[in-house]
């Protein structure tokens, strides 16, 4: 099947706001008739349930958390981006459109980049009203820094807690909608399946995570704001709690999911340092506007360092490889997240690493703090570098960071038109659950961008246009649909909770981490794709035999909760190692080592794979179906990227 996305016809620059006056829309009055439902209550889904319930609309809103503060929203360190052009250094919305579809590596939608960008300076107005407190510049404007892929400076920031000020901003919008009654917000309760009646999305079915009852909810529209699905690696940056459940009990409903492969790796993340570790600690992108990423030139210098026979602050300046600086001298070391890591990953493979694991390359401040004073370097990035004191028990004013590229975001997510709405009417998904707007790689301070774009200007139009549609008329909650998926999901309950074996589910869980980061991380062959597949399936055979999951349904129940969870990303890590198979190209941060240029460089194939994968559900062990959305690029010219 090929796929329609519904971009509105016309130039690039008048598409949206074209689109806007044809949608159609539902009057105040009738706004009061319809309930939405809002899963998930980060940036996208608080600014979402904010927003709509503003309008008028009777808002559900579902997190697992037991506050929306709590959302890994809160988690982004370094920025968001928006085409202000406040330094006058020649940004605007076209060349923030054309810098994120060459960082995704031209496999982005137009339509929807350009959107993006459109509407990123109504976010940072918004935000200001709400009472953010971004910095500023002595006299009192907004400040901006730089970020990786661009050479103007666009990204807002409030110190290295940007993604946490956001959120307070969507949080206090949210509840005032709360207090007005305008929201009827659940917490601790997390979204088992999504009712389709007639082939509309109605309704979900949840848990409550405290009683274990449970139960059904109905809506006219759906909204899928939950977040990616980095942590089917195991080791990443995200929040334990980060999952795909919601995304892929959708997917298995009939919701295509688009590009699961693409997923994005991080330069700056502090290096694992134990079998312990159950998560990664991400250091801010924002670092590299100031901190010089390097290594020792040779092996013998790296070995020393290691054991300690020689110290780094020693290490003469023409014994170190800048080599960001060396190899990419226009955007130096900031380059894009991908170019970064895989470039990282190259020199440790060399033996050039550092550290006790010989896993990590240096991010060193000392020329900064030489330019600037530490005073000036702490005022920047001071929470930062304490928090990575807190965690290696190293002065980074002193010695250098240690950094190595760990998994972070997900570009792939469940399809969704112009109009956010899936494969499945009436069931929309925003922010980093669906997959529109970063192409194979998202550039750093985008993701609060997007997930902000569409909740507080994008979804506020479009599900008008389907809600008028439909019309105001309640939806039946005894419709059999719905007694159906709630008995689907406790026989899925029932299931897990038999499973009474020798091995914890996070067993499970690390090793297929470990099966995803081998095989299907930074660098992917045909040879060691087709060996992944193979352990997942054996993988997901030994756990639904030998996993074990102690106590019972109508309990807080940690154990069933991620048992449930790492199912499902069990059968996602077997998807994206099918779609990883199928694109024999490297674009972005999906890189196969069969197709490079002569420098080491991604080596796309536009002739054979610049589409969209969207992936179709067609039962339990049946192969999934491929269908795809052509990629049409009439504003800018497919190149090969170069950073140099």
């Amino acid at each position: 099947m090929i796929l329609d996305a519904k971009i509105p016809a016309g130039p690039l620059a008048e598409k949206w706001s074209k689109h806007k006056f044809n949608l159609k829309l539902v009057n105040p009055a009738n706004k009061r008739k319809y309930d939405v439902i809002v899963v998930g209550t980060g940036l996208a889904g608080a600014s979402a349930a904010a927003s709509l319930a503003e309008l008028g609309y009777n808002v559900k809103a579902f997190c697992f958390q037991d506050s929306p503060r709590r959302a890994h929203s809160i988690a982004a360190q370094g920025g968001i981006n928006a085409a202000k052009n406040y330094r006058n250094d020649g940004d605007s919305v076209y060349r923030l459109f054309y810098d994120t579809i060459k960082g995704g590596d031209y496999r982005a939608r137009e339509a929807n980049v350009y959107r993006l960008a459109e509407v990123s300076v109504n976010i940072i107005d918004q935000c200001v009203a709400q009472g953010v407190p971004f910095a500023r510049e002595y006299g009192g404007l907004l400040d901006t820094r730089s970020f990786g892929g661009a050479q103007v400076s666009r990204t807002f920031y409030a110190r290295g807690q940007t993604g946490q000020q956001l959120l307070l901003g969507a949080y206090s919008a949210l509840n005032r909608q709360i207090h007005l009654g305008k929201v009827k917000m659940y917490t601790r309760t997390e979204m088992l399946d999504v009712v389709v009646v007639d082939g509309k999305a109605q309704g979900i079915v949840t848990r409550n995570l405290k009683s274990g009852a449970i139960e059904t909810h109905t809506g006219h529209a759906v909204l899928l704001c939950t977040g990616g699905y980095g942590n089917v690696f195991y080791l990443s940056t995200n929040a334990m709690g980060c999952n795909v459940t919601a995304a892929w009990r959708a997917h298995k409903r009939g919701a295509f999911f688009g590009n699961p492969c693409y997923t994005q790796i991080h330069p700056t993340c502090i290096p694992v340092s134990g079998d312990h570790q159950s998560k990664l600690t991400l250091m801010s992108e924002s670092l590299r506007n100031d901190g010089r990423v390097w290594a020792p030139k040779t092996v013998e210098l790296a070995q020393k360092l290691r054991k300690g026979e020689l110290k780094v602050i020693d290490l003469k300046e023409e014994d170190r490889d800048y080599f960001l600086e060396r190899k990419y001298p226009s955007f130096g070391n900031l380059v894009p997240r991908d170019v970064a890591s895989r470039n990282a990953k190259e020199v440790v493979d060399e033996g050039k690493g550092v550290g006790a694991s010989g896993v990590a390359v240096y991010l060193d401040f000392a020329d900064a703090i030489a330019r600037l004073g530490e005073d000036e370097v702490r005022a920047r990035y001071g929470n930062l570098f304490d928090m990575y004191y807190q965690i290696t028990d190293e002065n980074p004013y002193k010695i250098p960071m240690r950094i190595y590229p760990a998994v972070h975001y997900t570009m792939g997510g469940l399809w969704v038109d112009y109009n956010l709405m899936t494969t499945i009417p009436g069931l929309y998904c925003l922010g980093e659950a669906n997959f529109s707007d970063h192409g194979a790689n998202r550039l750093g301070a985008s993701a609060l961008m997007q997930g902000l774009s569409d909740g507080y200007f994008v979804i506020p139009y479009t599900l008008g246009d389907y809600l008028a549609t439909i019309g105001p008329k309640p939806v039946d909650k005894n419709h059999p649909a719905f007694e159906q998926t709630k008995k689907e999901v406790l026989e899925r309950i029932e299931k897990l909770l038999a499973l009474k074996g020798t091995k914890t589910v996070d067993e499970y869980h690390r090793e297929l981490g470990h099966i995803m980061w081998e095989y299907c991380g930074m660098a992917r062959t045909a040879e060691g794709l087709t060996k992944a597949k193979g352990l997942i399936q054996t993988l997901k055979a030994d756990f639904w035999k030998n996993a074990i999951v102690l106590g019972e349904n109508e309990e807080f129940n940690s154990s069933l909760e991620k048992a449930g969870r790492v199912a499902d990303f069990i059968e996602l890590g077997e998807l994206m190692v099918d779609d990883a198979l199928m694109r024999h190209e490297s674009c972005g941060g999906h890189f196969r080592v069969e197709s490079q240029t002569e420098e080491g460089e991604a080596l796309r194939d536009d002739e054979h794979f610049a589409f969209v994968a969207a992936w179709e559900y067609k039962g339990e062990n049946q192969p999934e179906v491929l269908n795809k959305e052509e990629l049409i690029y009439e504003n800018v010219k497919l190149t090969q990227r170069s950073y140099k």
